[in-house]
Parts: structure tokens; C-alpha cells; sequence
């Protein structure tokens, strides 16, 4: 509280003025611990485009942001090139992404400027993702919103479900299916589960900026 009662202004006495301030502001809440998806987001001739175009990319072993140790994650990707051959891939997941973040958090997304990573998790080689953030130090800072894409047909591989940890005891387990697309906040702990037959191949991308606000 400011009290005014004895302030000289330009040889003015003030007299019996208070102000009493706040410094409450109303804001919007969000839901920060849920996911936003599009069922057949990408069209069974997109999908077909993406599996012959994908197929002339390389292929390498992946990594995570401390090590390289198989037990926490066994997979390949490919990076997918901002060129003028996929740039209707990134235009049409930004447009996604723009879509969730103004239905559900709201987080100031400037930019997506790393590549589209594509990635194939085999049964014979155990292929997982275990319990891990999308966030990190250097460029994972930078990281708001995680999506991902759904490449392979259910029945193409056994296990290997997208789950998102929601704190204690509360799993949610993303809708499988070829096309399918589902975004949800990179600080979210989140998992590749063991695929116990077949092939499961996906899509990631990371949208951010600055740091979270």
C-alpha cells in the first residue's frame, strides 16, 4: 500500500490519497500433461510417397543426448532434408503443431530448425526408446512441442506403443495406426515401448524458440 497522505507535489500538499496495489493478472490455464492428435493426418498417398522417398535417405545408428547405451534406446534414423523436395512434410507438421499449440498450451513457438527425424525400431534387435524427455541442454532447450508421426500399419509390429507418463501411476497410450499424429509437450517423460515383432517406423520433429513462457 502506498500512502500519499504527506506527498509534496510541485508545492502541493497531497492530503488523504491511498492506493492500495495488486499485482494479480488473470491468465488462461491450459492442460500441460496431455497430448493433441490428428487420426490420418497424412493420406494413404502421402504415405506412399514418404516410404519411396525415404528409402534413398541413409540410415544411422541412433543417439541420445548423453550416450549412446543400447539399453535405454535401439534404433536407426534417417534425416529428413529441408529441401525443396520435403518442405510440403514440414509445412504440413507445422501446421499441425500450430493447431495444438492454440487448442491446448499456448507456448510461444517461433520455429522448428531442426530436421524431421525418421526412425525405425526392428523386433530382432530390440528396438526401444525407454522413459526420456525430448528436452536437453544446448539446442534441447530450445525444444516446446514434440510430433510425431505414425508410419507403419498396426499390424506391421507387436508392442513398441507410444506412452506419455503423466505422473504417478497414469500412462496414456497413444492411438496407433499409419498416419496418425500426435503432438504433446516436449517436457513430457514419454516412451518407445520394446516391439516385440515386425518393423515400427515414425516421424519426429521439435518445435520451439525461446525458453518456455
Amino acid at each position: 500500500m502506498i500512502d500519499l497522505s504527506t506527498l509534496k507535489l510541485d508545492n502541493l500538499t497531497v492530503t488523504e490519497i491511498k492506493h492500495k496495489m495488486t499485482h494479480t493478472f488473470e491468465q488462461s490455464t491450459n492442460d500441460p500433461q496431455t497430448y493433441y492428435w490428428f487420426k490420418e493426418g497424412f493420406t494413404k498417398t502421402e504415405l506412399e510417397r514418404i516410404y519411396r522417398e525415404v528409402d534413398q535417405l541413409p540410415l544411422e545408428k541412433a543417439k541420445t543426448f548423453s550416450d549412446n547405451d543400447k539399453s535405454v534406446r535401439s534404433s536407426s534414423v534417417k534425416w529428413i532434408p529441408k529441401t525443396a523436395q520435403w518442405d510440403w512434410l514440414y509445412q504440413k507438421l507445422m501446421k499441425y503443431a500450430v493447431e495444438a499449440n492454440d487448442t491446448l498450451w499456448h507456448f510461444d513457438l517461433i520455429s522448428a530448425p531442426e530436421l524431421i527425424q525418421y526412425t525405425e525400431y526392428y523386433a530382432s534387435e530390440g528396438g526401444h526408446y525407454d522413459w526420456h524427455q525430448d528436452i536437453g541442454p544446448g539446442f534441447g532447450s530450445l525444444r516446446k512441442v514434440s510430433i510425431t508421426v505414425q508410419l507403419s500399419e498396426t499390424d506391421e509390429y507387436e508392442g513398441g506403443d507410444l506412452e506419455l507418463w503423466q505422473g504417478g501411476q497414469s500412462i496414456l497410450s497413444s492411438p496407433r495406426g499409419a498416419g496418425n499424429v500426435v503432438i504433446f509437450p516436449s517436457y513430457m517423460m514419454h516412451r518407445v515401448k520394446r516391439v516385440e515383432k515386425g518393423t515400427r517406423r515414425s516421424f519426429v520433429l521439435w518445435v520451439g524458440g525461446q525458453h518456455y513462457k
